[in-house]
């Protein structure tokens, strides 16, 4: 379902792969560091198409109703593609706060003599990942609730790795930018997360050092995307 990922490069690279080439397309809000394991509760970046500009905006990786905070109660990562956009608890979101994460590659965990194993998940061609996600955060509104944002995720048939039934969706350039506009309708918005996801036969993934497994400012760098020798 990805619990953790990696959003190592930098916000232009994210919006020349979206062809928003012009530097007026992009502003950033907040300030951030490339990270190659980024958890829930952290604040990466998630980018939002505001009145024509590409904003990248640092954002909590969760969210929970004002309700559930009182109740100290665990915030959700991610929203099922098939609920989304009809269950109450994400559909104000669905609606006006349609939002992509950028990546490079997220990690999944197997269970291997009774410890768990992390592997990473990337494309096969050298792209980067644009996750569908949703946000209660508004631009130029002030909210006196917690904002954050959670990944929009589909079934994965038979798996990525073979070890879990759900994926983010994935989009292509143009697809993420559809998904990510005002304009366009919640019913072709919907249809896009359902029906464009990038296919599973387009990734490709290994064995990592159990060293992802441990959320420490300290414990970031691009040696955990590096496959481990099983035969060392």
């Amino acid at each position: 379902m990805c619990g953790r990922f990696e959003q190592s490069e930098t916000p232009r690279y994210y919006a020349d792969a979206l062809s928003a080439h012009i530097s007026k397309q992009l502003k950033t809000l907040g300030d951030n560091s490339p990270s190659y394991n980024v958890a829930p509760g952290q604040r990466p970046w998630m980018i939002m198409l505001h009145s024509g500009e590409l904003l990248f905006i640092g954002m909590n990786w969760g969210y929970r109703t004002p309700k559930e905070a009182a109740e100290k109660k665990k915030p959700w990562i991610c929203a099922r593609v098939e609920k989304s956009r009809t269950g109450s608890y994400f559909r104000h979101m669905f609606s006006e706060g349609r939002v992509i994460i950028p990546s490079g590659g997220w990690y999944e965990w197997s269970l291997e003599n009774g410890k768990k194993q992390p592997w990473y998940i990337t494309r096969r061609a050298n792209a980067p990942i644009f996750m569908a996600g949703l946000t209660n955060f508004r631009p130029d509104v002030e909210q006196t609730v917690e904002t954050g944002f959670v990944i929009v995720t589909e079934d994965s048939g038979a798996g990525m790795v073979d070890i879990h039934d759900r994926r983010p969706v994935v989009l292509e350039p143009e697809d993420a930018l559809a998904w990510m506009n005002p304009d366009t309708p919640v019913e072709e918005a919907a249809q896009i997360a359902q029906t464009r996801s990038i296919s599973t036969e387009q990734f490709v993934w290994w064995k990592v050092d159990r060293a992802v497994n441990r959320v420490d400012p300290n414990n970031n760098g691009k040696h955990l995307l590096v496959p481990i020798n099983e035969s060392a």
